[in-house]
């Protein structure tokens, strides 16, 4: 009879490949993308970030280096099993979004004289 160690146990959760840099992470590490319909009604990868939109989904790590190394690869089609052309802009502005340093707003120190 063997002792399960700590490498035995599986981690928590449903573990998922990054389709860009093929590395195995937990779900909720990981940023999932379905095809579905930018505003224009034509076929877009369309982020996931809460995992519950229908369909297949392709997961990749929330970073620009995976996200280019998917497109490189053509990852997200081969993935989604989708056989048309997927815009890619509303993935690239939510990566953008979440990746942008977050700047608290500057505070000025007021001076106590005022000019008239």
């Amino acid at each position: 009879m063997s002792v399960a160690t700590t490498s035995d146990t599986p981690a928590p959760g449903p573990v998922r490949t990054c389709v860009g840099c093929r590395a195995k992470a937990a779900a909720s590490e990981l940023l999932r993308v379905v095809a579905g319909s930018d505003a224009e009604g034509r076929p877009a990868l369309v982020p996931d970030p809460d995992h519950r939109a229908p369909g297949r989904g392709a997961h990749l790590h929330p970073t620009t280096e995976c996200w280019e190394l998917a497109v490189r690869r053509r990852a997200f089609p081969r993935a989604l099993r989708s056989g048309v052309p997927l815009a890619d802009t509303l993935l690239a502005d939510h990566l953008n979004t979440a990746l942008a340093p977050s700047t608290p707003p500057q505070h000025r120190p007021e001076t106590g004289a005022r000019s008239s």
